[in-house]
């Protein structure tokens, strides 16, 4: 979100006040206490109201410095918290006071901070090198006039339930970030644009946008450096990123409300940055050997029931092409009734009975869900009375007909709701099948209430780590720790936790397959460690040679699934030439495999 007006204005409806004055310095074993000013005092009388800051900066473990800005402390505390592993007890190396500095040293990062009247200095340094920091203008409390509110929101549309709601909150918190010559930003989790950041506005909003657009299916508010140091803002609200674009030698971060929560991490070199990034919000589980190998999707829409299934299987083995995993897309529930785990008897008379069979030609089984639970699903009923789903403020169901007529949505912030939904995973574990396709999640309504009361608009990101997690323990339960794995779509912080990750909706062409490419590179760059696509684009048909050259790239992708939307895509489809070409990258995949697989 920009609001400044060139070097020297802001924008026209905003008052901004900036941290001006460290007035008071304290120290306590691990940590440095700021009360900053938004003037220089040099009277008591200026002491009397104005805008001020309380700053902690906190030595978390090494390498990792806690930033807490607050203007107001006194608001709702609602939202919910990214599930963080914070050592009890760390001790930084240093805190002392000289020269009108006092500073913190936490293995080789050290925050260092100017005292007095002289201007707003903070600096990071790697071995007493300065990387970036904040000066002039930089910590920022920012207040948007009563005026220019009330214009804005009489011209506002409300199509919440896609898009950011009508936002009435009209303060903010903000902290710039100086960029070195030539220093490049990488990561915010899952985007499509281009990979370098710089010159781009990023906001971390949970969308169903496709690869196609600057919408993401996995946001993160974290990015890295070529400076050798990322920024986690701990929050699961919108976070608005202004990367080299509102100023040009900044990244400026902003989130709505009163205070600002951020984590300086530093690491010798990128791949250490990550390294301590993980520390802190968690690693990725290694999914099963098996699931690195090549998948087969039955496709969105198609039409396909159990001889479809084998006639694709017994193809793959009659071209030798090794198939490791297969995929039930929606349809193998009866339409309408998504989701409510029950197969489509129509198509596959006897699921379990086909399954083993499955399973006994060497194959791992996946199938489709989502949150939402359809008005004919013979779960609807039952989770209205028991009160599983998000409400309307009156305490009505949420509904809508988007995607599946009158569906509810699951409310994860609900322990018993949460044992209820996954009650149904296990079942299909029961029934043979090992992994699951958790679709969607993105698409959370936020004038809802739920159970915990948590606040619905940082509970629209979030509730994905809620949903991926409840079924990814199911898996992990019933085949124990090392063999679960997930095909998900949307992520926040923490969702590394719970693999694997696919791209999402992407077209059959050239340009689509570098979107998936960078957006894979950049989730890759914000701690997640797998990733995948659809082999051939998800949108129409590609021709045969971009089939091929995709073939190429998702085997030597950490996952890799063939899957598209209207039509089948087994090679033999397309061309005989692209049996080869798909048997040739499978297979050398497999030969990599101890390589990879360590």
């Amino acid at each position: 979100m920009k609001f400044s007006d060139g070097l020297w204005l802001n924008q026209r409806g905003y008052e901004v006040s900036y941290a001006t004055q460290a007035y008071e310095v304290t120290t306590t074993r691990n940590s440095i206490h700021v009360f900053a000013t938004a003037n220089a005092i040099w009277n008591r009388a200026m002491t009397l109201g104005g805008v001020t800051f309380e700053i902690i900066y906190t030595a978390v473990a090494p390498d990792v410095i806690r930033v807490q800005i607050a203007h107001h402390r006194g608001g709702l505390k609602n939202k919910p918290q990214f599930d963080l592993n914070l050592p009890e007890g760390y001790v930084p190396d240093d805190i002392h006071e000289e020269d009108g500095f006092v500073s913190m040293t936490a293995g080789s990062t050290t925050v260092k901070i100017k005292k007095g009247t002289d201007g707003w200095d903070v600096s990071y340094l790697r071995n007493g090198k300065r990387i970036t920091g904040g000066g002039w203008r930089s910590t920022s409390y920012i207040q948007e006039n009563k005026f220019h509110r009330d214009a804005r929101l009489s011209v506002q549309t409300d199509d919440e339930f896609f898009n950011f709601p009508q936002d009435s909150r009209s303060a903010y918190v903000r902290e710039q970030l100086t960029l070195d010559v030539g220093e490049c930003v990488y990561g915010f989790g899952e985007k499509f644009t281009p990979f370098v950041k710089n010159g781009q506005t990023v906001e971390t909003w949970n969308s169903d946008g496709g690869t196609c657009s600057d919408q993401s299916y996995k946001c993160i508010p974290f990015y890295l450096t070529s400076n050798k140091y990322g920024i986690l803002v701990n929050t699961a609200d919108k976070v608005s990123f202004e990367v080299a674009s509102d100023t040009i030698n900044k990244v400026s971060f902003t989130v709505p409300g009163e205070e600002l929560d951020y984590f300086f991490i530093g690491g010798e070199n990128l791949q250490e940055v990550l390294v301590n990034y993980t520390d802190l919000t968690g690693k990725p589980a290694l999914p099963p050997a098996k699931t690195f190998g090549l998948w087969l999707s039955t496709s969105f829409t198609t039409t396909y029931d159990e001889e479809t299934v084998t006639s694709f299987i017994s193809g793959m083995a009659e071209r030798d092409i090794p198939l490791q995993m297969f995929h039930f897309d929606c349809f193998w529930m009866k339409e309408y009734h998504w989701t409510d785990f029950e197969w489509d008897l129509t198509q596959f008379p006897d699921p379990p009975a086909m399954l083993k069979r499955l399973a006994d030609r060497g194959l791992g089984l996946c199938c489709w869900i989502n949150p939402y639970i359809s008005q004919r699903s013979c779960l609807f009923d039952i989770g209205v009375e028991k009160g599983y789903f998000l409400k309307n403020p009156d305490g009505s169901v949420f509904q809508t007909d988007m995607w599946q007529p009158g569906m509810a949505i699951v409310d994860f912030t609900n322990p018993e709701a949460a044992k209820w939904f996954a009650s149904g995973v296990r079942k299909l574990c029961e029934m043979g099948v090992t992994a699951i396709k958790t679709d969607f999640g993105e698409r959370i309504p936020t004038k809802v209430v739920y159970h915990n009361g948590a606040d619905p608009i940082a509970m629209h990101n979030y509730y994905t780590y809620l949903y991926n997690k409840t079924v990814f323990e199911v898996l992990e339960d019933y085949y124990g720790k090392g063999q679960a794995c997930l095909f998900a779509r949307s992520a926040t912080v923490g969702g590394q936790k719970f693999p694997v990750h696919w791209g999402g909706d992407c077209s059959a062409e050239y340009t689509s397959m570098a979107e998936t490419l960078r957006g894979g590179l950049s989730l890759c760059s914000s701690g997640f460690g797998f990733f995948s696509h659809d082999i051939g684009g998800f949108e129409a048909t590609a021709s045969p040679d971009v089939y091929k050259r995709w073939c190429a790239f998702g085997l030597m992708s950490t996952h890799s699934r063939l899957h598209g939307s209207t039509s089948y895509r087994v090679p033999w489809n397309f061309d005989e030439e692209s049996c080869d070409v798909l048997r040739f990258f499978t297979k050398l995949k497999g030969k990599l495999m101890p390589y990879l697989f360590a």
